[in-house]
């Protein structure tokens, strides 16, 4: 009898240690990737002389501007973020502090 208790004993030991094993799991990795990029809103009549120049140009005339962001990259680059619409239809267009589109 001591012998059927022992071994119940170990099977129901070795039971548990199985159980405990399988459930450890591979650590999971998580990578955060945080933006480095800042969009200010700016006023349409605070842009400047050379952007506005760009928007009243041919290519762009028939475009009405609705809103304009300085965008600063996290290389320092900067770039002014311009929403344009004409009648229904809606873009915008990335113009730099010297009046150049920015692709």
């Amino acid at each position: 009898m001591k012998n059927l208790i022992l071994t119940a004993t170990v099977l129901a030991f070795a039971g548990i240690s199985t159980v405990k094993a399988s459930a450890v799991k591979e650590p999971v990795a998580i990578t955060i990737r945080q933006d480095s990029t800042t969009k200010v809103p700016v006023k349409i009549e605070e842009l400047p002389a050379p952007v506005t120049t760009t928007l009243k140009a041919d290519a762009y005339k028939d475009w009405a501007p609705t809103a304009a962001f300085l965008v600063t990259n996290a290389d320092k680059t900067q770039y002014y973020h311009i929403d344009v619409k004409k009648g229904t239809e809606v873009a915008f267009i990335k113009i730099n502090k010297d009046g150049v589109v920015v692709q």
